[in-house]
C-alpha cells in the first residue's frame, strides 16, 4: 500500500453567510470570500495555502451557485473541475459527501480531510502534523475528528470528550461522544476533566469509509450520493431529495457511541472567527485605542476600545466608547458592543422580518 499522504485528498466546504459578521459578511459575499485576519488574504485563499504542502493539487472545493465564481476567480491555480457546485444548500453531510463520492469512485482507498473555507489557523507546522497523524489513523479505517485544544470555556463550540489513547499513535484518543454547545457553567466544567477539546468540524477518513457509515444510518443518503458520483448529469435532479443534516449528525455522533471514532488534538491556535468579538482578538493590539481591520488612517478615536472596520471608505470617529463595535460599509452601518456581538444574527433576522432582504 503505497504512503497515506499520497492518497489524502482536501476537501473544502464553502457555505454559509456568516450572519454574525453582517454587515460584513453578507449572503452574496460570505466571511471565506474576506480578508478577516488582515493577513493580504482572503480566508479561503489562506485555507488553500495551508492545506497545499499536504495534498498539493489533489483539493476539492464544494460551494453553492452564488459563490462558484468568485471562488474562481479567487483561487485560479485551482482546476475547474475541482470546484463542486451545489444547486442548492443542504448542509455538510451532502457537501463532504459528494466530494466522497467523486473520490471514492476514482480510488477506493482514497483518504479525504474536509476543513472549512473560514477558520484561522496560527501555527501552521502543528497544524499539518496534526493531519499527518490523522491520515494514518484513517488509513487504518478510522473515523477521525481534530479536537481543539480549549483556552477557555467557550459557549460558542460543540465538545468532543476523549476518553483512552489509541494504541500506535502518538496522540490520538478514542472519543467517547459528541456534546453540544454547553453554557458557562457546563463549559467550566468540562474544562477542569481536562477531557473535552472544541469540535471544529474537521474530520479525516477513507473516503468509502465515511459513505458506508452514512450508509449504515441513512442508507438512501449514500446511494443517492454514489448515484450522483457515477452520473454527474443526475446532480441536479437528484440533489434536491438529500437530506439537509449536517456530517455531525449523519454520521460523527452516532459513530461515537458505537466507538469508533477517534480524535487528534490540536494545539495549533485555531478560530473560526464566529463574530466581531473573535475577530477582535484575532487582530493586531495598537496598545491604545480600538483595534482595527481596513485602513487605520481613516479611524480616529478618543478613549475608546473595542473593533472599527472602516469598509466604506469614510472616516469613523469614535469618542468614550469602550469595547465598541462598529462596522461601516457603503449601504449599512453597525453599531453594537463586543459583549452583544453574537446577537448580530438576530439582527439579520430582524432585518429579514422587515423586509430588507437587499441589506443581506
Amino acid at each position: 500500500m503505497s504512503d497515506p499522504l499520497s492518497r489524502f485528498h482536501a476537501v473544502i466546504p464553502a457555505g454559509g453567510a456568516g450572519t454574525r459578521l453582517w454587515p460584513l459578511s453578507r449572503a452574496g459575499s460570505p466571511k471565506f470570500l474576506h480578508d478577516l485576519s488582515g493577513s493580504g488574504h482572503t480566508l479561503i485563499q489562506d485555507t488553500v495555502a495551508r492545506l497545499r504542502p499536504l495534498v498539493g493539487e489533489r483539493i476539492f472545493i464544494v460551494t453553492g451557485v452564488r459563490h462558484a465564481e468568485a471562488i474562481r476567480a479567487q483561487l485560479p491555480a485551482v482546476p475547474a473541475a475541482a470546484v463542486l457546485v451545489e444547486p442548492t444548500p443542504r448542509d455538510s453531510m451532502a457537501a463532504i459527501g459528494l466530494a466522497a463520492a467523486v473520490l471514492e469512485a476514482r480510488d477506493p482507498d482514497a483518504i479525504l480531510g474536509s476543513f472549512a473555507a473560514d477558520h484561522v489557523v496560527i501555527d501552521q507546522s502543528a497544524f499539518q502534523e496534526c493531519i499527518r497523524e490523522g491520515v494514518g489513523l484513517a488509513a487504518d479505517d478510522h473515523l477521525v475528528t481534530i479536537g481543539i485544544t480549549p483556552t477557555y470555556a467557550a459557549t460558542g463550540f460543540g465538545y468532543v470528550q476523549s476518553g483512552r489513547p489509541v494504541t500506535g499513535f502518538p496522540t490520538a484518543l478514542h472519543v467517547r461522544q459528541f456534546v453540544e454547545k454547553p453554557d458557562a457553567r457546563q463549559a467550566a466544567a468540562y474544562i477542569a476533566t481536562g477531557e473535552f477539546r472544541w469540535n471544529a468540524g474537521m474530520f479525516v477518513v477513507r473516503a468509502a469509509r465515511l459513505l458506508d457509515l452514512l450508509g449504515r444510518w441513512h442508507p438512501q443518503f449514500a446511494a443517492d450520493l454514489r448515484a450522483i458520483a457515477a452520473a454527474p448529469e443526475r446532480l441536479e435532479e437528484m440533489w434536491p431529495a438529500l437530506p439537509k443534516i449536517a456530517i455531525d449528525h449523519a454520521v460523527a455522533e452516532p459513530a461515537a457511541d458505537e466507538h469508533a471514532v477517534v480524535v487528534v488534538p490540536g494545539a495549533f491556535g485555531w478560530d473560526d472567527i464566529g463574530d466581531f468579538s473573535s475577530l477582535a482578538v484575532l487582530l493586531p493590539d495598537p496598545g491604545r485605542g480600538p483595534r482595527v481591520l481596513g485602513e487605520r488612517d481613516l479611524v480616529h478615536a478618543l478613549d475608546a476600545t473595542g473593533l472599527v472596520v472602516p469598509g466604506s471608505q469614510r472616516t469613523v470617529t469614535v469618542l468614550g466608547l469602550e469595547d465598541v463595535i462598529v462596522v461601516d460599509t457603503p449601504d449599512a452601518l453597525l453599531v453594537t458592543t463586543r459583549e452583544r456581538a453574537q446577537d448580530v444574527k438576530a439582527l439579520v433576522e430582524h432585518l429579514r422580518d422587515h423586509g430588507r432582504t437587499d441589506l443581506i
